[in-house]
């Protein structure tokens, strides 16, 4: 059961590392208030995009703009016109008045007569400004109608960006008294005769309720606000819209021509000031247009979008804006914040994983929006910016855990792999396809002369010291040549020049690269023996020429390689190499077209190969590169006594046919000179035994060797060039060379 959910966590790490990480984060952010702004514009891109709502014709403006104010000859109007204003609109029978405008002090003359039609209008409304603050005061209302209550508070909260998106259906005085706001006062006016009157909800006593509508107090935090002022009775607005969803009459039009008999006729009839002047305009969710000029609202206008919500939400069950709890707020961030992440880790191993990822952000941040604005046409806010924040945080940080588990795999990769193959895979298109193209390369193929024998004796773990040295030298040494690692095998090395990238001087990088190679064994024998590892030896063989680079294997496992004869022939010169020796082919050599120290050449016919091949050693380069091998100081001591020894020739690894007698006539450190009756091919492979029965009593202390030279004076006398000698051997080889030495 632990296996099973261990192996599904490891399957989703990315997602989990990253969903509760982002989501925290964007909480906290959400806390903090940060994103208020945003997620309020959010909500203004909302109202502007809404389809627009049918006028509400119960509710009737008489707006009084800059020609009218002209018109009066003096502002504020004198109680006379105010007073004949109100009588004319009386004679339609409207349900209920709003006077937007302030009289807290008689403006003579006509105050009698205004003061009469104050008394005889009990369905005449004025206002009255509460809050006080650093850039407003509170204005009083009229005396006469705070006397007959019939006032209403005119105070709309302000965001933080100076926009209006709340209204105030009760205000709090500072006597613990509650005052009706000017929007409710004249709704429940109009709604009186319908027998709907003010009741507490059935699901909350302390919200509002008229018939079946109800309207939630708001909170602090609901929506995107974060700590809000919720003082006193606030709501969302529900803006229907601008000033030309309702019937609209100008002050001049009223008091100068004949009013049509219906148009206030059992209607809300408000009267408030458009003019600029008079500095009654705010902003809104509508003044967030980007393609234009910010507009602003009269007041009298969002009075009269408030009535029009509360008298909707009664009788036409259009609803108010309501918002989720906050625990429910944070089960969307988490939600959207696993979408974001799923859909990136989903995609990781597609081919064309940058494609389907925008495709699939696009679409599902989309689907979020849209979402968020369906969900706003039914009458709910869900702050979509959080949301959106979570998806598109999990899903760049997804991102950028694939792309740096991206650069740890190339890392990874390039342990096994060079840069070069890992470029090739990871960032061409066609880098992971199967085939591949002709192309000259130049092959280089390395091995430790012996290295069997030598496995055979060390523990395991000594033995991956030995190679892990070994291979991190020439490692160095390749890639400053820049050439291509192939493989490792086991004590080999397998490397490309020309492929995937090709070089005007594949060829002589090659060759400088194998004398370098050569060079640093010095380095890797000193390392040995400070750990008491036994000194180690390595053969190079080279050959350039066509061949087909791509790569080859199966849909499920391929490798980035070279096929070709070519290839084939290069291991095939390696194996003819004794330790510290580079052979390397006639194609290579006219390939380089470089100055070369060549120590010898000679005609091979390797397996597999229709015509013989030239092979030359290589001791040194010119030119720009300047690398020469050190001269062979290998000194050869006659013995006062042959050695005799029973051998046997190699076919490959493995030695086949009868057992040889010879004797060793004379030895140096790295080789001897075998006397045998029996002919010996040049460059073939002996596995020797010293016929010391007293000092070699195993089977297991053999010498191999390499026949290198027939002797010009006797047939019968051949040079061998050791490639593996046990330690055993080697005491016995020291001693017999010895006497001669003193």
């Amino acid at each position: 059961m632990w296996a099973k959910l261990k192996s599904q966590i490891w399957q989703w790490r990315g997602v989990l590392l990253a969903v509760p990480n982002i989501t925290a984060l964007v909480i906290a952010l959400r806390l903090t208030g940060l994103l208020q702004l945003l997620e309020l514009a959010a909500l203004d891109q909302f109202f502007l995009l809404r389809p627009q709502e049918s006028p509400d014709t119960r509710i009737v403006i008489v707006e009084i703009n800059e020609a009218d104010v002209r018109k009066q000859g003096q502002w504020p109007m004198s109680d006379g016109k105010l007073a004949s204003l109100l009588e004319k609109i009386k004679q339609q029978q409207p349900r209920a008045i709003g006077l937007d405008i302030y009289r807290d002090l008689p403006v003579n003359p006509g105050h009698e007569a205004l003061l009469k039609v104050f008394k005889s209008t009990p369905n005449l409304i004025g206002v009255q400004k509460v809050s006080d603050t650093v850039d407003s005061s509170a204005v009083d209302s009229s005396p006469e109608l705070k006397r007959l209550a019939q006032i209403g508070s005119n105070d709309l909260p302000i965001d933080g960006d100076g926009k209006i998106r709340r209204a105030l259906l009760y205000v709090n005085l500072k006597n613990d008294e509650i005052l009706e706001s000017f929007g409710l006062k004249l709704a429940l006016l109009y709604l009186k005769p319908e027998g709907i009157t003010a009741k507490p909800a059935a699901t909350n006593s302390n919200y509002l309720q008229l018939k079946q509508g109800v309207f939630p107090i708001f909170e602090a935090n609901d929506g995107g606000y974060v700590r809000a002022d919720a003082g006193s009775y606030q709501v969302l607005l529900n803006y229907r819209g601008r000033i030309q969803q309702f019937t609209k009459v100008s002050l001049g039009e009223v008091q100068d021509k004949p009013i049509p008999p219906n148009l206030m006729r059992g209607k809300v009839v408000l009267i408030g000031a458009t003019a600029e002047s008079l500095k009654d305009l705010f902003y809104t969710p509508y003044s967030s247009n980007v393609l234009t000029d910010p507009e602003r609202m009269a007041g009298i206008t969002i009075h009269a979008n408030l009535i029009s919500q509360i008298l909707s939400t009664a009788m036409d069950d259009r609803s108010s804006i309501e918002c989720l709890p906050e625990p429910l707020e944070w089960l969307s961030i988490l939600i959207w914040s696993i979408i974001g992440a799923s859909l990136c880790w989903l995609q990781r191993h597609s081919s064309n994983q940058k494609t389907l990822m925008a495709v699939s952000v696009l679409l599902a941040g989309g689907g979020l929006i849209g979402g968020s604005f369906l969900a706003f046409l039914a009458g709910w806010w869900i702050p979509v910016v959080p949301s959106l924040l979570a998806f598109a945080g999990s899903a760049i940080a997804l991102t950028q855990y694939i792309a740096q588990s991206a650069t740890e795999m190339r890392k990874t990769l390039g342990r096994y792999l060079t840069d070069e193959i890992v470029s090739n895979i990871l960032e061409t298109p066609s880098g992971l396809k199967l085939g591949g193209e002709r192309r000259k390369v130049t092959v280089l193929v390395s091995d430790l002369r012996g290295f069997s024998a030598i496995s055979e004796q060390l523990p395991p773990e000594e033995v991956v010291k030995i190679l892990n040295l070994y291979l991190g030298t020439m490692t160095d040494v390749i890639n400053q040549y820049k050439g291509t690692i192939n493989e490792f095998m086991g004590d080999g090395i397998f490397v490309i020049f020309g492929a995937p990238i090709s070089r005007i001087d594949d060829s002589q990088r090659a060759i400088a690269c194998a004398i370098a190679m050569q060079l640093a064994m010095q380095q890797v024998n000193e390392k040995n023996q400070q750990m008491n590892f036994p000194i180690l030896e390595m053969g190079i063989g080279m050959n350039t020429g066509e061949a087909v680079a791509g790569n080859v294997g199966s849909q499920k496992r391929a490798q980035y390689t070279v096929i070709g004869s070519h290839v084939n022939l290069a291991a095939r010169i390696e194996s003819y190499t004794v330790g510290g020796q580079i052979l390397v082919s006639e194609n290579t050599c006219k390939d380089a077209n470089i100055d070369l120290q060549i120590a010898g050449q000679l005609q091979i016919e390797p397996k597999g190969m229709r015509h013989p091949v030239t092979i030359c050693e290589i001791r040194g380069i010119g030119g720009k590169y300047n690398l020469f091998l050190p001269d062979d100081d290998d000194e050869m001591i006659v013995l006062n006594q042959e050695v005799p020894v029973k051998y046997t020739i190699l076919q490959g690894k493995y030695a086949v046919g009868k057992v040889f007698l010879g004797a060793l006539i004379s030895l140096s450190e790295k080789g001897a000179q075998l006397r045998s009756l029996d002919s010996l091919e040049i460059l073939s492979n002996l596995k020797l035994k010293l016929l010391i029965e007293a000092e070699m009593p195993t089977e297991e202390e053999h010498i191999y060797a390499k026949v290198i030279q027939q002797s010009n004076v006797d047939e019968h006398l051949f040079l061998l060039r050791f490639t593996a000698v046990p330690p055993k051997a080697i005491a016995i080889l020291n001693a017999l060379r010895q006497p001669e030495s003193s």
